[in-house]
Formats: structure tokens, sequence, C-alpha cells
């Protein structure tokens, strides 16, 4: 009876699941980098993500034999993915766009979104169901659940939307001060077209 081989089929695959989902995790911060317009840091992070990619291809191609290394890939990448989503939430980078539409008057919830320093627009539309008040307001990503805590207090019934925007001219909005400044923000600006 041949003895049980510990590093093939318990410590490989741990080490190509624990990668996959370094390198997945990696990928997705890098797609959304790139989305925002970091062009300095996403090439840095696709090297390590390609780099690790590569040796865990290498030792599922040396472990062919075992299927284990294949679940503990995939699952990696299914790990990764989810883990991945998750750090670009916490990491909130960039600015975001909130539609607020309303029925009913939205002069309080204007005025406590401009009290709390948010640039706020106002105008008047037309609906399905009547006239309707639109209120635009642009926001740090990371500022968004505050902002929805406030139209839920002060209209509960309005209707919104948010978008991920790619760049804000900031020099003429309004933006609440923040003095925690985003750790790729201090090492990385975001790419800008020059005109």
């Amino acid at each position: 009876m041949r003895s049980f081989d510990l590093f093939s089929w318990i410590i490989m695959p741990i080490v190509i699941f624990c990668s996959r989902i370094l390198d997945v995790s990696l990928g997705t911060i890098r797609v959304i980098l790139l989305t925002k317009g970091y062009k300095y840091i996403a090439p840095i992070l696709g090297f390590f993500e390609v780099l690790i990619w590569v040796l865990i291809v290498a030792q599922v191609m040396k472990n062919l034999n075992n299927p284990i290394c294949y679940i503990a890939y995939a699952a990696g990448f299914a790990t990764g993915t989810f883990i991945g989503m998750l750090l670009e939430q916490k990491l909130s980078i960039g600015m975001a766009v909130i539609r607020i539409i309303t029925h009913t008057e939205s002069f309080s919830l204007f005025n406590e979104l401009k009290e709390r320093n948010y640039g706020v627009t106002l105008m008047n539309g037309m609906g399905a169901r009547g006239p309707v008040e639109i209120i635009f307001t642009i926001v740090q990503r990371k500022k968004i659940d505050e902002v929805i805590d406030i139209i839920k207090l002060h209209n509960p019934n309005a209707f919104y939307t948010i978008e991920d925007i790619k760049m804000v001219s900031s020099n003429s909005g309004i933006f609440p001060q923040d003095n925690r400044k985003i750790f790729f923000n201090r090492l990385f600006k975001p790419y800008r077209k020059s005109k």
C-alpha cells in the first residue's frame, strides 16, 4: 500500500487555492483602477497578477493526475472574484452621481444635502404620473451610504439611481471635505487626457 502524499494532495491544492484568490483579487482591482483612469498602478498590479497566475498554472500542469488541484484552482477563482468585489466596495475608489426623483416636495432633502456640503442641483420635471422634482449630486463613492440615509430620512418614497463616473472636474464642484485620502490617490493620480 502506497503512503499518502501529503504535499500533493493537501498542501499543493491549498497553495493553488490561496494563490488563485490573490491573483483574481488583484485582477478585479486592476480592472476597476483601469476604469477609473489609474494608468500607473494598474500595470503594476497586472504584472503581479500574471506572475502569480503563471506560477499557479505551472503547478497545476505538474499535478495533472490530481483532481483536487483542479477543484482548488476553480474554487480559488470563484473565491477570488468574491473577495475582489468586497475589496472594491471597501476601497470605494472614485465618484458617483446620484439622481433623486420625487413626486413630493423635496425642499428639506435638498437643504439637508446642501447643509452637509454636498453639491446639489434641483430641477423640475414631468413624470408619467405628473410633476416631479429631480435632485442631482456627485459624491465620493464612500459617501453613497450617507446620502442614501439622508434620502430615506427626508423622502423615503423617493426613486434614486446611482452611477459610477470616470472623471469629475472638481474645480467648479462642491464636495464635502475629506481628511482621509485614499491610498491610491496619494501614490498615483488618475490619468486624464490632455485636451
